[in-house]
């Protein structure tokens, strides 16, 4: 171990952040189109053909030659010849306008030979089955999409690290691209810790609870992209604790949350337990924040393990903070964070000096487009409902006292 520090040696936030840069992108893999929303691509994508392939149009119409437009007016109408009709999927190219000459088209169809344009159906009158006036001018590209406009051959279309969105797998599905490289999705063991634990579906004894922290950071490791893998319970027990993470570990896992005995307790047991493991670097015991003061990180290869707070409240703004954008940069995303916005304070905020506060609070939207208003959520730290009324985290910055009514704050959303 070369990192021997004792307990609570306070570091800051951005401090703590900065220890992931020891940490690398996981593997890769190659999956179906139908399985990459969300994922994020190893590498750059590029188009292996021109999109669109051929001279579309944009209207139900008709195709032309623009210069055969050019001068008309409703009281001067341009009268041109219909050689024909380009069915839907079938090549314009059968067609070869000669000057005076149109073809009838469809929206997304292939132009014709020679044709450059396309006239609105809106803007034409049949004469006869060979005949139709136009009495409004086209410009050459007008109505129309080029090929290969929306991505020429051998254009990146898609960046890597990206959040592969639905209208991105449309494009490559366009493109015929049907598997995607991503990086793999990072697995996470997840033990909690406490003598007084059971699992939701049991009855509960006297001095017992039920286990909310393996649920919450579950379904956090699910909506950060990551795989979760649930491994029980352990009663506060040094070796139980350890043979419990080495296990874990063994799997093996990219991560490791061990919830519960992060503090400085007689049965907190953590510290000690990831110092016991054998290759493992202690890096950071204690962040300056609220709350979430007692917060481990450890690592062994490319694997970090973190030790979070009992509390599901204090667990969740750690694993907002840092869980989350170490699992995102696991799995490649260039976007690592929570969404933040700017929102003015309700009431007056109170703070204490010498940690970044983040205080649970729920928003109010103003009218006329203005920004929304956050109203602390206050309740005593093991009280659970304060959880579901909030929408996001206020952020105090450590040198600040608090935060008058009426100023502008940053706040993390939490997910959808």
């Amino acid at each position: 171990m070369k990192n021997k520090k004792g307990f609570f040696q306070l570091i800051s936030s951005q401090e703590f952040i900065h220890f992931f840069d020891r940490f690398a992108e996981i593997d890769q893999e190659m999956v179906p189109l139908n399985e990459a929303l969300n994922r994020f691509p190893a590498q750059d994508i590029t188009s292996p053909e021109a999109l669109p392939p051929f001279l579309r149009s944009t209207m139900d119409g008709y195709a032309v030659r623009a210069r055969d437009t050019f001068g008309c007016s409703e009281s001067e109408p341009a009268l041109l010849t219909v050689v024909g009709e380009i069915p839907m999927g079938v090549s314009g190219r059968d067609f070869s306008l000669k000057p005076g000459q149109v073809a009838a088209i469809w929206t997304g169809g292939e132009l014709a030979e020679k044709a450059d344009a396309v006239v609105m159906v809106e803007y034409s009158n049949v004469l006869d089955d060979e005949t139709i006036e136009v009495f409004r001018a086209v410009a050459p590209g007008e109505n129309v999409i080029r090929a290969g406009e929306d991505f020429e051959k051998g254009a990146v279309v898609l960046h890597k690290g990206c959040t592969l969105r639905p209208q991105d797998l449309g494009v490559l599905a366009g493109l015929g691209i049907t598997k995607v490289p991503v990086f793999k999705k990072p697995v996470v063991g997840i033990i909690s810790t406490g003598d007084e634990l059971v699992e939701p579906d049991k009855e509960l004894a006297p001095g017992k609870i039920r286990d909310i922290n393996t649920t919450t950071l579950s379904a956090l490791v699910i909506e950060a992209g990551g795989i979760p893998l649930p491994l029980g319970i352990i009663n506060d027990d040094f070796a139980t604790m350890l043979d419990a993470c080495e296990k874990a570990i063994a799997r093996p896992v990219d991560a490791l949350l061990l919830s519960g005995g992060s503090s400085v307790g007689k049965r907190d047991f953590t510290l000690s337990v990831f110092k016991e493991i054998d290759d493992t670097e202690m890096l950071a015991h204690g962040v300056a924040i609220r709350p979430g003061k007692p917060t481990i990180l450890a690592q062994k290869n490319n694997c970090a393990l973190f030790g979070l707070p009992g509390h599901v409240a204090s667990a969740m703004v750690v694993f907002y903070l840092f869980v989350r954008p170490l699992l995102r940069k696991f799995s490649g995303a260039t976007d690592a964070g929570l969404r933040a916005i700017v929102a003015t304070t309700g009431e007056q905020i109170p703070s204490a000096i010498g940690r970044e506060e983040y205080v649970r609070v729920r928003l109010e939207q103003g009218g006329d487009n203005l920004q929304p208003t956050a109203y602390p959520v206050y309740g005593k730290s093991g009280l659970l409902k304060p959880l579901v009324a909030a929408d996001g985290l206020l952020m105090i910055a450590r040198d600040c006292e608090g935060l008058d009514k009426g100023e502008n704050a940053q706040v993390l959303l939490f997910p959808a």
